[in-house]
Parts: structure tokens; C-alpha cells; sequence
């Protein structure tokens, strides 16, 4: 009787410890997963602290409708749908140059949840890590904690009790049969016992099958990707600065599939009088070491054959060899012009703030997620565009006042043969 319930006890405690070290597991996983949803999916466009793409998320359910969860829900899952009845929405568009938000119905309410329970508690701590008093003055910046490596030790911990405890369970229980001169069976090894064997190839199954998917997932996706290119060409000083079209230098992108990266002779068109690198703001590379401007203008020279103290040519030019940082798939159909002329997008729906931007990166995921998401939501500008109008049913609608807008889905934007071929 006492060795049954010795066993009870001791298959209870087993439990307890095993439910006690997955929960300390999930618990870590559900604040990695905040973190790891925003890097993925939010971090192109927001920042915690400031200004970017998309406005600051620090503090944001403070602002517009955001501290009712269930309209935030509907407006990251759906914004051009939330945007028609809701005036705050239609403001944010408006201040960050007509870029609307593309809809993440992928999202659960749990994924959202973590995402702001992360970015809340990032906003809480401070820029520099810690919460600045009352008085003003910033606090001195707390050290960044990470505790997946204390989660761990404990559960390995508590896994190691939870063994012993059941060999000195039948060290005991042998012992008892001993005195008792009861027959005692030889325990089962842990390494042979079928409990363990079927456990461990369970958490095996589950964790291998979870980066199995995670990597299927993101295979071929290189969103945040920023190669070091031969001359240091910085957008913010030639699209924001100085203002040139994104389609004087792309102007496939208007015309045709491709955008096209310009040719030497178009690079020359400026720098045959701009020589010297001497009124824009510093520049600085990704790791932060700094870029000599006129250094880089001297590098245009080597490859165009141009000598700028004689001003003319002096030996055979040859193509800048650049590196290419968006690609899609080669079974992947995507035409410039339709997005630009057609569908009037502007380059940042896609390409992000590059206004900003000194050494180009990958701003979207580019996911074939991401595309489908987009055109559920993006309303094309039916009216008064001639390549629409043969469909006169949806024409017929808007005008009798059954439907006031047309989504790039509605008129097949999401069906296969659209982008496969």
C-alpha cells in the first residue's frame, strides 16, 4: 500500500515538474515571439521611439482609438477597410505621405497582443534602456536582460530533480521489497524506459517541425538585406536632398517590367560639373565607419574613363557592377509600370522611406503574403482610368451606389496566373 503510494506521489511530482518547466517555457517563448513579431513584420515601417516609414508605436494606445484592442485588431488586420469610418487613420495617411499600412491578416489577436505587450514594454524602459524619473533628468540606462539562458538552467534543473527523485523512488521501493522478502523486479534504465523514449521523440517531432516550417517560410525571403555596393550611392542625398525623380534614374520603372539601374552616361549627366562632395551631410556607412563623398564621386570617374581636370574622356568606360538587393522568384510575374502608371503607387509602398535611406536595404519582406495582403486592400483608382474600363459592371455599381470603391482583388488581383506563369 505505502509503495503505491509512493508511486502516486512520485508520477504527481513528475507532472508537476514537467508542467512546471513548459510553462517557464512558454512564458519565455511568448515574450520572444513579441520581439521577433515586431522585428518581422513591423520594424521595416516602425520604430518604438520615433518617426519612420509609419509613425512611432511607443505609447500608442494612448493615441486615436488604439486603447480599444478590438479596433487595433481590425485596423492591422484590414486598414483600408478600418480607414473609410475612422477620421485618425485617414490623418496618419495624409502626414506620412499617402503610405497606407498594408493589411496582416496572417496576424492572430495573440500574435498583436504579444506584438504590444513588447513594444510597450520596450517604450517603458527608455531609449536608452531605462525609465526617466520624474524630475526629468534620465535615468541611468538599465542593463538589457535576456533571460532564456536563466530559463533554461532552471528547467534543466528542475528535469534533473525530477529524475533523481524517481531513481531514489525505486531505490526505495526496492529496498522495502528487500526487507519484506517480496520478489523485486530490475527497474527499466531511463534511456530504455518507453515513457521517456515516446516523450523525448515527441519534443523532438514538435521542435524539429517547428523550425522545419520556420525555415520553409522564410526560404528565399531576405527582408533587412543591405549589401556593401562599389560606390556608396546615397539616396538621401540625391532623392531627399536634392530632390531628383526616383524615374530619372529608374525610368523603366514607368515604362516597363524592370526599373532598371541606370547606366554610367546617366550618372554623368551630373557629375560631369559636380566633382567634389562638399554641402550634404556626413556619411556614414552601416557599421558606422565614415565615407569620403569625393572619394566616391573619383570611383564614378575610374568607371566612366572620365577626367575631370581635362574634362573629357580619356579611356573605355565599363558598367559599375552593382549588387543587386531586391530579386523575386523566377516563377514570380511583377511588372513596374502596371504598379506605377496603372495602379499609381508610389516607389516607398515598396521600397520604403528611401528618401532616408544612404546604403539601400530590403524595406518588405517581399512574401507572396505580403503581395496578396496588399492587393486585398489596396482600392485602384477606378474612375477616370483608361485601363479599366472594361469593366463596365463594376462601373455600373459605382455609379448606382452599391459599391463606392474597387480592390485590386476584385478585379482578379489574387488570382494565380496573375503573377505565375
Amino acid at each position: 500500500m505505502s509503495y503505491l503510494r509512493s508511486t502516486v506521489v512520485m508520477k504527481i511530482l513528475f507532472g508537476t515538474t514537467l508542467t512546471f518547466s513548459l510553462l517557464f517555457l512558454a512564458l519565455n517563448a511568448n515574450a520572444q515571439d513579441g520581439k521577433a513579431l515586431f522585428n518581422a513584420k513591423c520594424a521595416a515601417c516602425h520604430q518604438v521611439f520615433k518617426n519612420s516609414t509609419g509613425p512611432a508605436l511607443g505609447g500608442m494606445e494612448e493615441r486615436g482609438p488604439w486603447s480599444d484592442r478590438k479596433k487595433l485588431y481590425a485596423w492591422i488586420h484590414n486598414p483600408a477597410a478600418f480607414m473609410e469610418n475612422d477620421p485618425y487613420t485617414k490623418g496618419l495617411k495624409d502626414s506620412h505621405n499617402g503610405i497606407l499600412m498594408p493589411g496582416f491578416a496572417d496576424l492572430s489577436e495573440g500574435d498583436i497582443d504579444a506584438i504590444v505587450d513588447y513594444v510597450n514594454t520596450t517604450f517603458a524602459a527608455g531609449p536608452g534602456g531605462g525609465a526617466k524619473p520624474a524630475g526629468g533628468e534620465a535615468a541611468a540606462p538599465a542593463p538589457k536582460t535576456d533571460n532564456t539562458l536563466l530559463y533554461g538552467i532552471l528547467t534543466l534543473v528542475l528535469a534533473i530533480i525530477a529524475l533523481t527523485l524517481l531513481q531514489i523512488n525505486s531505490r526505495l521501493r526496492r529496498m522495502s521489497d528487500d526487507k519484506e522478502g517480496a520478489e523485486s523486479v530490475e527497474p527499466v534504465p531511463f534511456y530504455r524506459n518507453k515513457l521517456y523514449i515516446a516523450l523525448g521523440i515527441i519534443a523532438l517531432f514538435l521542435v524539429g517541425g517547428y523550425y522545419t516550417i520556420q525555415g520553409a517560410v522564410g526560404l528565399g525571403l531576405h527582408q533587412n538585406y543591405e549589401p556593401e555596393q562599389p560606390i556608396f550611392y546615397s539616396h538621401q542625398v540625391h532623392a531627399g536632398i536634392n530632390q531628383i525623380s526616383c524615374l530619372y534614374c529608374h525610368g523603366g520603372a514607368q515604362e516597363g517590367k524592370s526599373a532598371n539601374i541606370p547606366a554610367v552616361n546617366v550618372c554623368m549627366n551630373c557629375h560631369m560639373a559636380i566633382n567634389e562632395y562638399t554641402q550634404g551631410p556626413e556619411l556614414f556607412r552601416t557599421d558606422g565607419s565614415k565615407v569620403d563623398g569625393t572619394a566616391e564621386i573619383q570611383k564614378l570617374y575610374s568607371y566612366a574613363g572620365w577626367d575631370p581636370d581635362k574634362k573629357q574622356y580619356t579611356g573605355e568606360g565599363k558598367p559599375i557592377e552593382w549588387t543587386r538587393v531586391h530579386n523575386l522568384p523566377d516563377h514570380v510575374y511583377f511588372n513596374h509600370s502596371q504598379h506605377v502608371v496603372v495602379g499609381q503607387q508610389q516607389c516607398q509602398t515598396c521600397h520604403g522611406n528611401i528618401t532616408e535611406m544612404d546604403e539601400v536595404y530590403q524595406f518588405a519582406e517581399l512574401s507572396m503574403g505580403w503581395c496578396v495582403n496588399c492587393h486585398r486592400n489596396t482600392k485602384v483608382q477606378f474612375t477616370d482610368n483608361k485601363f479599366y474600363s472594361i469593366y463596365e459592371k463594376f462601373h455600373d455599381d459605382i455609379k448606382n451606389k452599391k459599391i463606392d470603391s474597387v480592390t485590386v482583388e476584385m478585379i482578379g488581383g489574387i488570382e494565380c496566373q496573375k503573377c505565375h506563369y
